[in-house]
């Protein structure tokens, strides 16, 4: 914060013992200039005087550790001519003998609504011994009112001595002389804690200030820097007015030893104290004060006469004397000016309302107090824990992130066991050949499990070869069938754990999130559901992990379904593209995509498309998706229902373009066959047209494995999600309740101490309970500053 824009300097001419003329050559008769300073009679002034109040009741009540109350703020260095500011505005003598500098901060309320001059003390503690903030400020009047203002010096030295020793009590200082008190040694050399000075005088005008510790040097860098934060901590709020004190006999040069020819030196001052000066810019300007020395303080001179003398300096003392802005000349105008722009940002406060609410909105978001009994509450809570569970597992609950998280996992687990497919290519040398993913042939998997091998037909045959036992010639061993099945069914298990423990990851920050939405109020009840819950959670995962595993095993062996008219429709369909593959091969030649040393794709060239045999064995065997959900769930925030995985190795692509199928071959031979009088005939049906082929035998098992791989296919990617929903999340809800019950009447109710133990359950957390206790004080301590603002408004 810029200082610099709200202070307001004083500025002590050093006078030297120079004698003072006579009020006779006064320039302007100090009579006069009081006269326009005294509005103490105004309507102003009785507010002047009611918001003066309102500060001190305010200030009394706690409410600048709330709120940034206006202020006026005195600072300055050692021997900067503070005091005597304060002596000269306040109208009372503090103490100035060496070893009794101010050493806690002195706030000065000052009314002219009085008949009579008297003066209260108070004690405002609101820090320890340490420094540290209280809970509550405590106010301690001390000492009786005092009437006459040659007792205040030594009343003033008591309060400063009962701030700076806290472990003493403070009506022990009442009754301590001056010598006393001097020789005393003090338990803290400064002290956070205030001296409250209350005055009641008819010549004063109101006003309200605070006298800071003066800053210093030579005391130990502990002592330095606690002077300097009690500074900052007054002067760092922005409706704060700091006055700074600044001698003369300073830095900047003495105006009374200014002889006639300093001609740039007067005129610097003339600029600083009417405000043209480009170096020296204050938000509020400079006052010139002349302040009494040593000699005149032991004369004990009224304030009047005090004033009239200092009236009488500038009148008659250049360069003061030739300054247009008399204003800024003497305390009266200073310290009316001074008033009124405390008025001013006082009038201008406004935050009560606003902390007011925050607070009001801070206790809100905080649980509330316990209302129900312990025992209801805690079976409250895991029926409420089970039953929105169960909600989750069944998809009924308005947050769907654990169904649309887990269909998202069993959509990927699809796409891999889907990848597993057998790499069947009819031909001597597979490799240069493109792959047959489906009967169509226009469709390659992009993604493809890298435990796939390409099997030729001359793989087929040795497998065949492999297997024979004793069977009669013209057999195809049945283990040769079975050991190409097992080829893809035993990739399966990578992908249904990848699967299994997708779900185990989402189902656990679903169980983490309601944990803590239920029991996580209480701390004590979160920790002991929460490991009963995860314990259950982590016997379902093994059972689902068992479960999975039996899936996968009904697969191993028998190799069987009765689903035999879709088999023997694959079968057929198979059969009779693998033996137009190998009847045509030069139309599946594989055209290998080259890449130049640059790295720039080189098109392959293109491949007529195959015959057209069938219609795609299903819709969504062409798909090759990598579905993602977004869910916003009870996460807070939104999760990606596909968590990051390794993508099996691609396959090399290839690209074949179709031929109209009006100018094929085979078109020709259809319409032929149509005026020889065979209708209703397909494409796949001229296969059976083509000779015998030397590797019947391999087509044919080609043809069974891959039918019962699509077979086997739809049966898995249903039956491990539907495994894993049963086993794990299923009867994880149904579980979930008796097993929570039966722990909480084994481990609570059948102890000696259930009452005591249920009560514990349900403690709150301190930290929680901690916050509550401190904003509802805040709240009633910012109502009782606002009820108090109110009345001042009401009654203006």
């Amino acid at each position: 914060m810029d200082l610099l824009r709200k202070q307001t300097a004083l500025i002590e001419p050093s006078l030297h013992g120079t004698s003072l003329p006579s009020l006779s050559g006064s320039l302007s008769p100090p009579a006069e200039i009081w006269e326009e300073v005294d509005i103490s009679s105004t309507d102003y002034a009785r507010r002047r005087s009611e918001l003066i109040q309102m500060m001190v009741d305010l200030r009394s009540m706690g409410a600048d550790a709330l709120i940034d109350l206006p202020s006026v703020v005195v600072i300055g260095g050692q021997s900067a001519g503070k005091s005597s500011l304060v002596e000269a505005v306040s109208g009372i003598n503090v103490p100035r003998d060496s070893g009794t500098c101010t050493r806690c901060p002195m706030e000065c309320t000052m009314s002219s609504h009085a008949s009579s001059w008297s003066c209260t003390i108070t004690l405002r503690i609101g820090f320890d011994r340490n420094g540290l903030v209280l809970q509550k400020p405590t106010n301690v009047p001390f000492g009786r009112t005092i009437t006459a203002k040659s007792e205040f010096e030594v009343w003033l030295r008591r309060a400063q001595a009962a701030i700076l020793n806290p472990d003493v009590s403070s009506s022990t200082f009442h009754t301590k002389a001056i010598e006393e008190l001097r020789s005393m040694k003090n338990t803290l050399k400064f002290s956070r804690n205030v001296v409250c000075v209350a005055i009641e005088d008819p010549d004063a005008t109101d006003l309200s200030f605070y006298d800071l510790p003066g800053l210093i040097q030579n005391e130990e860098a502990e002592i330095v820097a606690l002077v300097k934060s009690l500074v900052e901590h007054y002067t760092k709020k922005e409706n704060t007015i700091i006055l700074t004190t600044i001698p003369m006999s300073g830095v900047l040069t003495k105006p009374d030893t200014l002889g006639a020819g300093a001609i740039n030196q007067r005129r610097k001052w003339v600029e600083i104290i009417e405000g043209r000066s480009e170096d020296h810019t204050l938000r509020h300007g400079f006052y010139c004060v002349r302040l009494p020395d040593d000699a005149e303080r032991a004369q004990r001179l009224s304030r009047a006469e005090s004033q009239r003398r200092a009236a009488e300096y500038f009148d008659t003392t250049s360069p003061w004397k030739d300054v247009t802005d008399r204003h800024r000349f003497g305390i009266p105008g200073f310290v009316s000016d001074v008033s009124r722009l405390l008025i001013q940002v006082i009038e201008q406060t406004d935050d009560v309302d606003k902390l007011l609410a925050k607070c009001i909105k801070d206790l809100d978001e905080l649980p509330p107090p316990l209302a129900n009994d312990p025992h209801i509450e805690v079976l409250r809570r895991v029926n409420a824990f089970c039953d929105v569970f169960k909600s989750f597992v069944n998809g009924s609950h308005e947050d769907k992130c654990l169904a649309q998280q887990n269909r998202a996992l069993y959509a990927i687990f699809k796409r891999d066991i889907r990848g597993t497919a057998p790499d069947f290519r009819p031909f001597n040398q597979p490799e240069d050949y493109v792959p047959l993913d489906d009967t169509e042939g226009d469709m390659t998997l992009t993604e493809r499990d890298p435990g796939v091998k390409v099997v030729g037909i001359y793989d087929i045959r040795k497998v065949i070869q492999e297997a024979i036992g004793w069977e009669l010639p013209n057999n195809v061993p049945y283990q040769a069938k079975a050991n190409l099945i097992a080829q893809f069914t035993k990739l399966w298990v990578a992908p249904s754990e990848r699967c299994l423990a997708g779900i185990n990851d989402v189902l656990d920050q679903v169980i983490n999130a309601l944990i803590s939405t239920h029991f996580g109020r209480f701390k004590v009840l979160e920790d002991y559901f929460g490991n009963l819950i995860r314990i259950q959670v982590d016997i379902c995962k093994a059972h689902a992990q068992v479960a999975v595993k039996t899936a996968l095993d009904l697969e191993t062996t028998p190799h069987y379904t009765q689903n035999t008219h879709y088999l023997q429709t694959l079968r057929d369909k198979w059969l009779s593209h693998y033996k137009t593959a190998r009847s045509r091969p030069s139309r599946y030649k594989a055209r290998i995509r080259h890449i130049r040393d640059e790295g720039v794709p080189i098109p392959p060239p293109e491949t007529p498309k195959p015959s057209e045999f069938c219609a795609s064995l299903d819709d969504d065997w062409n798909q090759n998706y990598s579905p993602t959900v977004s869910q916003t769930s009870i996460f807070g925030s939104s999760v990606s229902a596909v968590p990051p995985e390794p993508k099996p190795s691609k396959p090399t692509k290839y690209r074949v373009n179709p031929t109209p199928l009006a100018d094929t071959p085979e078109a020709k031979a259809l319409r032929a066959l149509v005026e020889a009088g065979y209708a209703n005939l397909r494409v796949s049906d001229l296969a059976r047209l083509l000779p015998p082929d030397a590797f019947e035998e391999e087509l044919v098992v080609m043809a069974d494995v891959r039918a019962y791989y699509h077979v086997a296919y739809k049966r898995i990617v249903d039956h491990i999600p539907f495994t894993i929903e049963h086993a794990l999340h299923h009867a994880l809800a149904e579980q979930l309740s008796q097993s929570l019950l039966t722990s909480l009447l084994t481990d609570v109710v059948s102890g000696p101490d259930f009452s005591e133990r249920v009560n514990e359950l349900v403690s709150e957390d301190v930290s929680i309970a901690q916050k509550r206790v401190m904003l509802s004080r805040r709240k009633q301590r910012l109502l009782n500053i606002r009820r108090r603002l109110v009345t001042f408004s009401n009654s203006a």
